[in-house]
């Protein structure tokens, strides 16, 4: 099959080089990895991958939002003075 159409996109510069590095990687260049996406969509009859949110039970969404507020510094991080007092804590 001819290619005769051109597609022109702008992505973020980090994810391209990121994207280029990864597909090189297995010896391919942007453009093939995009027809590859292409054709799969095709193929599949949408997006050849699933597309949802990710979903946490709330213990693990409570753990995240503790880690972006210590790394927003918004919580100090807890430190423990030996590993039977952090799984002590744990088992809190």
């Amino acid at each position: 099959m001819a290619k005769t159409a051109t597609i022109n996109m702008r992505v973020n510069s980090e994810i391209k080089t990121n994207a280029e590095s990864i597909f090189s990687s297995l010896g391919m260049t942007l453009t093939e990895a995009i027809n590859v996406f292409l054709h799969k969509s095709v193929m599949e009859g949408g997006l050849p991958f699933d597309v949802r949110q990710p979903r946490y039970n709330a213990k693990t969404e409570a753990a995240l939002h503790e880690a972006r507020d210590i790394m927003n510094g918004k919580v100090p991080a807890t430190s423990y003075d030996s590993v039977d007092a952090l799984f002590a804590a744990l088992d809190e």
